[in-house]
């Protein structure tokens, strides 16, 4: 195996056999021991590989497929010029058929639980509703701009911008902004924002005071706890640069996931936690009723004021503005300075709006996951019902892993293709009291 600092430099290629697909969007292969990440590759493949940078202390290298010598039956030409070695960034799976993009996320799913939580769960990728050829549905794209003022797209791990003509994945309510044409002195970065309601809109970052409040429109339905069909058709304000779903189908198709395995009852109290501008709380607070209680808790100050105008029909919403660690009383570490060491544990106390049970809870984290602490005062509270919306397969299992050793089983688990050519994918975990829990 080769030592660090002796293994392949930067600029070299090498022929690799491509062995298997890993979280993060990279098909791995290995030169003399060493471990490669290639990118534009597939598993089972053969590759001359152009390695591109080195990892920390060089324990692995980064790599792009310049020539395929042997392809998969996966293997599909993109769709989009830009999707090459040296090119875009945004699309790590362009040269795979739909098919294989679900097949290899459903496989970084089951590798994540089974490596991190110890659980062997078989998962299959679900399409979002609308999306039959994965393109042509980010409704949120973010371009970036040079120092001529030109607005693309960054190439991989670089603040290079690429001057594509426009995204394929985009909506087409973005490219009708034809953001790329136009000259942008003085912005960072420019916004292209397509709601479900009203017209597209550009914001230039930074932006001149607050940014424009777009709407968003959510029409579903699904099976309620008596077995009748519970339909919902609500608007949302959101700003345009805050948290939304970026595709289309996304947020009607979680929340009937998540609302059809809740089964809210009349009366019941619910946690909603990192619930951004209301969605699930609204339809939560449909269900529980004026008899029953949601607690929704959100960190994004600006989120929270749009939560409370759209839940303003719902007296029985309390809405707190609080990180959720915070509002639970977790200590979390102190970062210190721009060297970011960590400084003793941050003492929070527990909010009074924090209940001590809870019949249902909800949660919706970031990228990083809920975390360890959270994952156990949630348990603590002894839902019936626990629901887990997750970005990333990693931060689900890791946090999986806690609530099963918190007394909680994973009761099912669904993954949809909200996220086309790219490598990432949504999950939607369902857990329940363990044999001898509530």
């Amino acid at each position: 195996m080769a030592s660090p600092g002796e293994g392949l430099p930067v600029g070299a290629e090498v022929e690799v056999d491509v062995t298997a697909f890993a979280h993060g969007g990279h098909a791995v292969a290995r030169h003399e021991g060493q471990v490669l990440f290639v990118r534009h590759a597939l598993p089972g493949e053969r590759v001359r590989a152009l390695v591109t940078s080195a990892g920390a202390g060089e324990r692995f290298l980064r790599a792009d497929a310049v020539s395929v010598l042997s392809a998969s039956p996966d293997r599909v030409e993109p769709p989009c010029p830009w999707a090459v070695p040296g090119g875009c960034g945004g699309c790590d799976l362009q040269h795979v058929s739909l098919a294989g993009q679900r097949a290899l996320k459903a496989g970084v799913v089951r590798e994540q639980l089974s490596r991190l939580a110890r659980l062997e769960v078989d998962v299959e990728v679900e399409a979002v509703p609308g999306d039959d050829a994965g393109l042509d549905w980010r409704t949120r794209v973010e371009f970036a701009v040079d120092d001529s003022g030109r607005a693309g797209l960054r190439r991989y791990r670089s603040h290079d911008v690429v001057p594509v003509d426009h995204c394929r994945i985009a909506a087409p309510g973005v490219d009708r902004l034809r953001v790329t044409e136009g000259s942008w002195d003085g912005a960072e970065a420019v916004d292209a924002v397509a709601p479900s309601v009203g017209e597209p809109v550009v914001v230039r970052v930074p932006e001149d005071g607050a940014g424009p409040v777009v709407r968003e429109r959510v029409a579903t339905s699904w099976t309620g706890p008596d077995g009748a069909t519970v339909t919902f058709d609500r608007t949302f304000d959101v700003d345009a640069r805050g948290f939304w779903q970026v595709h289309p189908g996304a947020a009607p198709t979680f929340l009937a996931a998540v609302m059809g395995e809740l089964g809210v009852r009349e009366g019941e109290r619910v946690l909603d936690l990192y619930c951004g501008v209301g969605l699930f709380t609204a339809a939560l607070a449909e269900a529980v009723g004026p008899s029953g209680q949601v607690v929704a808790v959100e960190a994004d100050a600006a989120a929270t004021d749009h939560a409370r105008t759209n839940l303003a029909d719902h007296p029985q919403v309390a809405v707190l503005t609080a990180r959720v660690d915070d509002a639970f009383g977790v200590a979390r570490p102190v970062r210190r300075g721009p060297s970011r060491r960590t400084g003793r544990p941050r003492a929070a106390a527990r909010s009074p709006l924090v209940p001590p049970t809870a019949d249902v809870v909800v949660l919706d984290p970031p990228r990083s996951g809920a975390g360890r602490g959270v994952c156990a005062e949630v348990a603590r509270l002894r839902a019936r019902v626990i629901v887990y919306v997750a970005c990333d397969p990693a931060a689900l299992a890791r946090d999986t892993a806690a609530l099963v050793e918190a007394g909680y089983r994973l009761d099912r688990l669904r993954a949809f293709d909200a996220f086309p050519m790219t490598h990432h994918v949504e999950c939607v975990a369902t857990f329940r009291p363990a044999e001898g829990g509530r």
